[in-house]
C-alpha cells in the first residue's frame, strides 16, 4: 500500500442539484500499483466514470471533490492549483474516453490533433512531431501510419478512431492511464484486438491502468484486480480470480447471475421473484401455432449509390474527379423464419446485418428482391415504393433517438395505433397504459418525457411502442447493446416472456454472441454484405464451418 503509485483515500465528490446533493463518489479508497490494471466496475450511476474524472481533475461545477486524498507517486492532486493540474494532465495521468467522435476534432487531421497533445507539454519541431504521432499510431497496430496520420477521424472505423484516442493518451508515456469504456461500442472481434494491444502496451511502456466498465467478462480477461462499485462506494474488492469466482457481496452475485454466459440458454436472468419464474414456466409449456417461411427474403440486394451533384458530375466527366464506386451492403440474402422463431443475425460493424433489418422491416426499399411476412409483401414493388404492412416493427438500438424529446411517451405510444385505428383518441390513455404493463412500467408514466427515464426504462418504452402496433414481427436492432448488465437481463427477460405470451416472431441483430446465444433459436452470420453461415444456435457455437465464425466465437470475452 505504502508503495502504491496511485493512492485513493476517502474520496467524496458531490454535485449540488435543485433537488438536493447528490454523493456521486462516497467515501472511495482504492490504490493501484506500477505497471498493474485494476478493473473498476458497476452499473451506470455507480459513480465509476466520475471517480476516474476526479482523479484528473474534470470535475466542473455543480460538482466538486468535497474530501479526500488522490496521491499520483506521492504528490497530493486534490486542491492543486488549476494550471498545475494541466502540467500533469496528459503527461503524468491521461484519459481514454468512450466514444472517440466525442474526443477527437472532426475538422482536423489526426497529425494536428496529436501535434497539439504533445505540444501542450513539450517544444517539438514539426518533424519530430510527426515522427512522434507516426510512431504512435504504429503502436496501436495502426496499419500504413505514415499515409493515416494525415486522415480525419470520420475516415476512420469506430476501432480505428478507438485506437487512435489511445495513441493519443500514450503519447507522453503517463504513469497512469484511466480508460473510461473503451470497447463497450465495438465489436467482439474489434473488443478483443483493443485487449490484447493494451495488455502488451501495458506490459512495454511499465504505465498503469484503471479499466472502468459494466463489462465483466471484459474486465476479467485485462484486470489483474477489480473494485465493484454501487451508489458511489466501492463494495467488493481483490483479485479478479476471487471476486468473479467467489464474490463476497450480494450486488457483486446479482451482476454476475444477469451474464447471460452464466445461465442455461432460454432461461430468466437474474434475481427472478417466484411469481415471475411460474410465470414463465406455464407460457413455455404453451404450444403455439408454427408457420414456415413465415417471413422470407428472396435475393435481397441492397446497393447504396453516391448522389453527385453538378460539379461533382462534371469533374468526372472531364477526369479530375474519380468516379465513386456504389456501396453493396447486401449481396443477395436468402432467409426463412417460421412464426414464433428467434432468429440471431451477428457479424461485425459494416456486414450489413442492420440494412437487411431494416429491409426487412420496409425501412429500406430493398434495390432488387422480395421481403414478404405471411405471403405479404412488406414494400409495394416500383422503386421507393411504401411500406405496406404494420405487421412488422423495429426496436432500435438507442432508445433516445428515436423517441422525440419534446413529445411524452404516451403520445409517441399512441401516435402509430391512432394513425392505423387500433385506437382512438378518447381511448387512447387506456391503450397506452395496456402496453406500459405489458413492458413492466407504471402507466402513469405516459405523461413523462424521454429525458425522465433510465436508459432501461427508455428502451421498454420503446418495446411498448413496438407492441402498440400489434405486430407479429420484431427487429430488434442491438436493443441491450450499451445497457448495464442486470438491465440487459430484464430486457431479455422481457422479450423471452413477450414472444411466448404473444407469438412474436424475433429478428435479432447483434455483436453480442453470448446475448444470442441466450435468446435465439438460430443464428445467421454475415460478412460483407453476405451470408456465410447459418444453423441452430447450439450447433453453431460448438461446431462452427466457417473461419469468419471461428474468429468471432475465439473473440467472445470469457469470464
Amino acid at each position: 500500500m505504502t508503495t502504491a503509485l496511485l493512492q485513493v483515500t476517502d474520496l467524496h465528490t458531490y454535485f449540488d442539484t435543485r433537488n438536493g446533493v447528490v454523493k456521486s463518489v462516497d467515501g472511495v479508497s482504492f490504490y493501484l500499483n506500477k505497471g498493474e490494471i485494476l478493473g473498476l466496475v458497476g452499473e451506470s450511476g455507480s459513480g465509476k466514470s466520475i471517480t476516474g474524472f476526479s482523479l484528473i481533475g474534470l470535475i466542473d461545477k455543480p460538482g466538486r471533490i468535497v474530501e479526500g486524498s488522490i496521491k499520483l507517486d506521492g504528490r497530493e492532486l486534490v486542491g492543486l492549483p488549476e494550471a498545475d493540474l494541466r502540467k500533469i494532465r496528459g503527461r503524468e495521468i491521461a484519459m481514454i474516453f468512450q466514444d472517440p467522435m466525442m474526443t477527437l476534432n472532426p475538422v482536423l487531421t489526426v497529425l494536428d490533433q496529436m501535434s497539439m497533445a504533445l505540444r501542450a507539454h513539450e517544444k517539438v519541431s514539426d518533424a519530430e512531431a510527426r515522427q512522434r504521432c507516426v510512431d504512435a499510431l504504429a503502436k496501436v497496430r495502426i496499419v500504413d501510419p505514415e499515409q493515416k496520420v494525415d486522415f480525419y477521424p470520420h475516415q476512420f472505423s469506430g476501432g480505428m478512431r478507438q485506437r487512435v484516442a489511445i495513441a493519443i493518451a500514450l503519447l507522453h508515456k503517463p504513469k497512469v492511464v484511466i480508460a473510461d469504456e473503451p470497447t463497450t461500442a465495438l465489436d467482439v472481434s474489434v473488443q478483443a484486438e483493443i485487449l490484447v494491444e493494451v495488455k502488451a502496451l501495458v506490459a512495454e511502456l511499465g504505465i498503469s491502468m484503471i479499466w472502468i466498465s459494466h463489462d465483466l467478462a471484459t474486465v476479467a480477461s485485462i484486470s489483474q484486480r477489480i473494485a465493484v462499485m454501487k451508489s458511489g462506494k466501492i463494495v467488493e474488492t481483490g483479485l479478479a480470480h476471487d471476486v468473479l469466482s467467489a464474490p463476497k457481496h450480494a450486488y457483486t452475485q446479482g451482476l454476475l447471475d444477469s451474464l447471460p454466459s452464466r445461465s442455461q440458454p432460454g432461461e430468466l436472468l437474474g434475481d427472478v421473484s417466484a411469481q415471475e419464474q411460474k410465470q414463465f414456466e406455464e407460457l413455455k409449456e404453451k404450444k403455439l401455432d408454427e408457420m414456415p417461411d413465415f417471413v422470407t427474403v428472396q435475393n435481397a440486394v441492397k446497393r447504396f449509390e453516391w448522389k453527385n451533384g453538378f460539379w461533382a458530375r462534371l469533374g468526372q466527366k472531364v477526369g479530375i474527379v474519380a468516379e465513386r464506386k456504389p456501396v453493396l451492403a447486401v449481396n443477395g440474402a436468402n432467409i426463412s423464419i417460421t412464426r414464433g422463431e428467434a432468429l440471431g443475425l451477428v457479424g461485425e460493424s459494416g456486414s450489413g446485418k442492420s440494412t437487411l433489418g431494416r429491409m426487412i422491416c420496409g425501412i429500406y426499399h430493398p434495390t432488387s428482391g422480395k421481403i414478404r411476412v405471411d405471403g405479404k409483401p412488406v414494400m409495394g414493388e416500383q422503386p421507393g415504393g411504401r411500406k405496406l404492412t404494420t405487421n412488422i416493427q423495429m426496436i432500435f438500438q438507442d432508445p433516445y433517438a428515436s423517441l422525440d424529446p419534446r413529445r411524452t411517451v404516451g403520445q409517441s405510444i399512441a401516435e402509430g395505433p391512432i394513425s392505423y385505428g387500433l385506437t382512438t383518441k378518447a381511448k387512447a390513455s387506456e391503450y397506452v397504459a395496456k402496453w406500459l404493463k405489458a413492458v413492466s412500467l407504471d402507466p402513469s408514466f405516459a405523461d413523462r418525457y424521454p429525458h425522465q427515464f433510465s436508459g432501461g426504462q427508455r428502451q421498454r418504452i420503446a418495446i411498448a411502442r413496438a407492441l402498440a402496433m400489434q405486430p407479429e414481427v420484431i427487429i430488434c436492432d442491438e436493443p441491450v447493446a450499451s445497457l448495464d448488465v442486470s438491465i440487459q437481463a430484464q430486457i431479455l427477460n422481457l422479450l423471452l416472456i413477450l414472444r411466448k405470451e404473444l407469438n412474436l416472431t424475433l429478428l435479432f441483430i447483434s455483436h453480442d454472441l453470448s446475448v444470442v446465444r441466450h435468446l435465439c433459436d438460430r443464428i445467421i452470420v454475415m460478412h460483407h454484405g453476405n451470408i456465410v453461415e447459418e444453423g441452430e444456435t447450439e450447433s453453431i457455437f460448438t461446431n462452427p464451418q466457417k473461419d469468419y465464425t471461428k474468429m468471432l466465437l475465439a473473440a467472445i470475452p470469457q469470464l
